[in-house]
C-alpha cells in the first residue's frame, strides 16, 4: 500500500521530535544524520522553522534548540479545557484541604513561567513575588526544581549557563546541591525550597507527566511560620496525591 506520508511535513515534526531529545542542542549535520536527510533539502525547513521562532540557533555553538514558539503551542495544549479543568480541580483540592495558595507553571528555558493560581477564600498573609505570567528561575523555586527533576548536572548547567544567583541566604547555588536535591525529587517525587526566592516562604510541589516526562507542575505555598512536623507531613500528603 502506498504510504500517506507527507515528506516535508514529515521532516519538520521529525525535527522537532529530535530537539526536543537533545536539551544540549545539536547541529545541522548531526540534523540531517539523524533523520536520513540531506543537508540541502532540509535547510530550507530550518529556516523558516528559525524566522517563525520554532527553533533557535546558538551562533556561538551552531547548535539548534526549540523556541519560544514551541512553548506557545505546548501552553496551547494546557489550555485544553479537560486539562485545564482537570489541573484546577488539583489544585482547589490542595488549596481546600490546606487553606494556602497553589500555583501551576511550565518550564521556559530555565525559567518558571506561572500560568496558575489559585487563593484560599481569606486574606492572604504571605506575600509571593510569583504572579501568573512571571518568570522566576527553576532551580530556586519548588515549581521549578519539579520541572527539572530528570536533568544531571551537566544538563543543569547548559541550563544555567551564567551559574546560580543567589536571592536569599537559602538559595541553592552550586550545581552538586541542586543535583543531589533533583535526584531526592526522583525518589520522593515531591519538590521542595525553604526561602530560596522569598523569605518567610516555603513551597512543595509534584510534576504533572505525560509520557514520563514533565510539562507542568503543581505546587502549594506556605509562610514557615504555620510549619510544624505535623503539618508539614500533611502537606506532603496532600501534595503528592496530585502527581502526575
Amino acid at each position: 500500500m502506498k504510504s500517506s506520508t507527507h515528506k516535508p511535513t514529515e521532516r519538520v515534526l521529525n525535527i522537532l521530535q529530535l530537539l526536543s531529545e537533545k536539551r544540549d542542542g545539536i547541529t545541522l549535520t548531526e540534523i540531517a544524520q539523524s533523520i536520513h536527510a540531506p543537508k540541502s533539502t532540509i535547510y530550507p525547513i530550518i529556516q523558516t522553522m528559525l524566522d517563525r521562532k520554532f527553533i533557535h540557533l546558538d551562533k556561538s555553538t551552531l547548535k539548534y534548540t526549540l523556541g519560544i514558539s514551541t512553548l506557545g503551542i505546548g501552553a496551547s495544549y494546557l489550555n485544553n479545557e479537560e486539562m485545564i479543568k482537570f489541573i484546577k480541580k488539583e489544585m482547589n483540592y490542595i488549596v481546600n484541604r490546606i487553606g494556602e495558595t497553589s500555583q501551576m507553571g511550565i518550564l521556559d528555558g530555565g525559567n518558571v513561567l506561572y500560568l496558575l493560581k489559585e487563593d484560599p477564600n481569606k486574606d492572604n498573609d504571605i506575600r509571593l513575588v510569583s504572579y501568573v505570567g512571571k518568570r522566576l528561575p527553576a532551580y530556586c523555586t519548588a515549581l521549578g526544581k519539579a520541572l527539572i527533576y530528570q536533568y544531571n548536572k551537566e544538563e543543569l548547567q547548559l541550563l544555567f549557563p551564567e551559574g546560580l544567583k543567589r536571592f536569599t541566604k537559602n538559595t541553592v547555588t552550586d550545581f552538586d546541591t541542586l543535583e543531589k536535591q533533583l535526584k531526592k525529587v526522583k525518589i520522593d517525587y515531591i519538590a521542595s525550597e525553604i526561602e530560596e526566592i522569598t523569605k518567610h516562604v516555603c513551597c512543595y510541589a509534584v510534576p504533572l507527566n505525560v509520557n514520563e516526562k514533565p510539562v507542568a507542575a503543581i505546587s502549594v505555598s506556605i509562610p514557615t511560620f504555620r510549619i510544624t512536623k505535623e503539618k508539614n507531613r500533611t502537606y506532603h500528603r496532600v501534595v503528592i496525591t496530585c502527581k502526575g
